[in-house]
């Protein structure tokens, strides 16, 4: 499987890169959202971690983005953000997000469990 996170905190990236990594994950790291979208349609993810803060283009863009593009529609994204506020959550949603998990909860296996429940969905 190959994730693309999307996130422009230098721990974070190398954190979860590395977490996912030892799980067998291939990971592929855009440090704001116009490089997401990029690397979205130039390396076909089979899934995409997004965060909603960052320089450039936040997450909600990307979202939006990503929503008017048939070929990108058809990547699933879980946001992974510290936004944690309901409204955020169905914005995200209404947008296209497949999941939502907040940073500031966190615990990996809740990520992979999500990241499993998107797949099982996609198969």
């Amino acid at each position: 499987m190959k994730i693309l996170l999307i996130e422009d905190d230098k721990f974070f990236q190398k954190f979860y890169s590395t977490k996912l990594t030892e799980n067998k994950v291939e990971v592929e790291v855009a440090g704001d959202g116009e490089e997401g979208l990029m690397k979205m349609r130039n390396t076909s993810p089979d899934l995409v971690l997004l965060d909603l803060i960052m320089p450039k283009m936040d997450g909600f863009a990307v979202l939006t983005a990503r929503s008017t593009d048939k070929n990108l529609k058809k990547i699933p994204v879980i946001v992974f953000s510290s936004l944690g506020q309901e409204k955020d959550i169905i914005q995200a949603q209404k947008l296209g997000a497949n999941g939502y998990i907040n940073k500031g909860i966190f615990d990996f296996k809740v990520m992979v469990n999500a990241i499993n429940q998107v797949m099982k969905t996609r198969s």
